[in-house]
């Protein structure tokens, strides 16, 4: 009877919102409304020099390690799109936001002639622009976001909120 009674009142919070079951995270207020808004000059966040390999695995055994996700962020720095997506993600509330659920590697793929061998590791041909984020989760490698890869490839003519709304839904 005691179980009974306990395992109702667990039903009745989760149905009263008393309780998170399952809540989607929700992503962190932007302070700045527009792109025009971002810090000057924009990061130039991709390495060329990076070794590609290691630096994902050491971010895999991370989000492994920490029940985080991965975010393998590929681009190039010749790419507007990927510096801005770069400049919003280092808003001070989004950067922080990223930490708490996330482990970020970035990844230059060139004019999409380096480091090929990582889409390939997921099982993918080739990318339709960039930056491209593969979400990760590190447990398994499983790729989440097959199908919505070129999702931030226009960055520019998004709002700085839409993008860290993009990055949310996957936590």
């Amino acid at each position: 009877m005691m179980k009974w009674i306990a395992a109702t009142g667990m039903v009745t919070l989760a149905m009263t919102g008393a309780i998170a079951v399952g809540a989607p995270t929700r992503a962190p207020r932007v302070s700045i409304a527009s792109l025009e808004q971002l810090p000057q000059p924009l990061p130039l966040p991709y390495d060329v020099n990076a070794d590609a390999d290691r630096q994902v695995a050491a971010a895999r055994a991370r989000a492994k390690a920490s029940g985080k996700r991965l975010i393998i962020d590929l681009g190039g720095n010749w790419c507007a799109d990927c510096r801005i997506l770069a400049g919003v993600m280092e808003l001070p509330e989004l950067r922080s936001f990223l930490r708490r659920h996330y482990e970020v590697v970035t990844v230059d793929v060139g004019r999409f002639d380096r480091n090929q061998q990582i889409i390939r590791h997921y099982g993918l041909d080739r990318l339709q622009g960039v930056p491209a984020l593969l979400i990760v989760d590190p447990r398994n490698d499983k790729l989440l976001n097959r199908d919505r890869l070129s999702a931030l490839a226009d960055a520019r003519h998004m709002t700085p909120q839409a993008l860290a709304d993009w990055l949310a839904q996957w936590v």
